[in-house]
């Protein structure tokens, strides 16, 4: 005999959306949280302890509150997610527990790979390492890669180095290899789902990652934005307002080194042009066109999305920094409104397989959350389903 979820396992649903997001907190600060009465969610919180799900963690030290409050925490047995920024010139693994703390991270230069089934491989041994110390099932991989992701199993990329994975056929190699679900995204979204986890009142937005390739991401009401098919975000192919080339001719790593070279400058690699010491005039000449192409790029998604904020990201970021002054006065002077212009502080590589760990938080704990409404469904006692999850 089966029945439908109830009420309280609802209830202990909620209670465990909120100690995988908030731990380590006290029963006071749950109860507060998730509206519900304290006999509720003490009830919730044993069946969750005997899960596996909830520990007890250290005593609240503030004085001057009668009897000290024990922290509620997740334990490391419970599992952990990874995610990875598989990019052109590095990639990242990032091992992190249900919560999102940290457990390792690992950041090497991107191989040269011959092919997806050794890149696949390559990228399964940096979990391996990244990992050694994690404990509990894996329950989610993200790979975040600069290009366009469909449906989180189809990868297009428009860089040459990335052109040997599009398809689905990194994703199957790499599920092949691990057991746990395994889903691709962009660097672009990864990159703003990390902006949107830290900052709760950001709700519309827009980004652009200036790396390899030039990457688009948006949201709206605080939530990603994702297209029907891979064209959705190749903003790259859009004019810059300079001369004949596209955005993606002046907002992407190779394609600014190929238009600063073809303005006679001398340079082995992009970086070069804020790290070495450059003859003037052809300077000035191709940062002008660069500021011209952020501020073209940042008019697109102004008139067509109206997004509170813009952010820049990705390798190029030392250059936005110093145009960005230019940028704002442009957007001023044509936009009756522009939006707020801004270059976050990240670290390359880093920041967007944190991103890709908050994207796979979201989906491991949507998973846990369904596990505990389905298994009543199942015919099969809440306290005992923890082998399920």
């Amino acid at each position: 005999m089966t029945s439908n979820p109830t009420s309280r396992d609802y209830n202990k649903a909620s209670v465990l959306d909120v100690v995988l997001s908030r731990a380590p907190l006290t029963r006071n600060e749950l109860i507060e949280l998730t509206g519900l009465s304290k006999a509720t969610v003490s009830r919730a919180v044993e069946e969750l302890r005997a899960d596996g799900f909830v520990v007890d963690g250290g005593v609240d030290e503030v004085a001057g509150r009668g009897r000290r409050s024990t922290y509620l925490d997740v334990p490391g047995t419970t599992g952990h997610v990874v995610g990875i920024s598989f990019g052109v010139q590095s990639t990242c693994v990032l091992v992190a527990d249900l919560v999102g703390r940290e457990v390792q991270h690992v950041l090497v230069p991107t191989g040269d790979h011959q092919g997806i089934s050794e890149a696949a491989r390559w990228l399964v041994g940096l979990v391996a390492e990244a990992g050694r110390s994690a404990e509990g099932p894996l329950r989610q991989v993200v790979v975040a890669m600069p290009g366009r992701v469909l449906a989180g199993t189809e990868f297009f990329g428009s860089g040459e180095a990335m052109k040997a994975f599009a398809g689905s056929g990194l994703q199957r190699a790499l599920a092949d290899l691990v057991d746990a679900p395994v889903r691709l995204d962009s660097d672009a979204n990864a990159s703003l789902l990390r902006i949107l986890t830290e900052d709760a009142t950001l709700r519309d937005a827009a980004l652009f990652s200036l790396s390899s390739i030039l990457n688009f991401a948006s949201c709206t009401d605080h939530e990603l934005v994702r297209g029907r098919t891979p064209a959705f975000g190749d903003i790259g192919v859009l004019f810059s307002g300079v001369g004949d080339e596209p955005l993606d001719g002046l907002l992407s790593t190779s394609g600014l080194l190929r238009f600063a070279r073809g303005r006679g400058l001398q340079l082995d690699r992009v970086e070069d042009l804020w790290l070495q010491p450059q003859e003037e005039e052809s300077r000035t000449e191709v940062l002008d066109a660069f500021a011209t192409a952020v501020a073209t790029a940042v008019s697109a998604v102004a008139v067509t999305m109206d997004p509170e904020t813009v952010f820049l990201v990705g390798r190029l970021q030392p250059l936005v920094d110093e145009v960005l002054p230019d940028v704002r006065r442009r957007l001023d002077d044509s936009l009756p409104s522009a939006p707020e212009v801004k270059a976050p502080t990240q670290v390359l590589g880093l920041s967007v397989a944190q991103g890709a760990v908050y994207a796979g938080l979201r989906a491991a704990r949507n998973r846990l959350r369904v596990a505990v409404l389905e298994s009543r469904r199942q015919s099969r006692p809440a306290e005992q389903a923890v082998p399920a999850f």
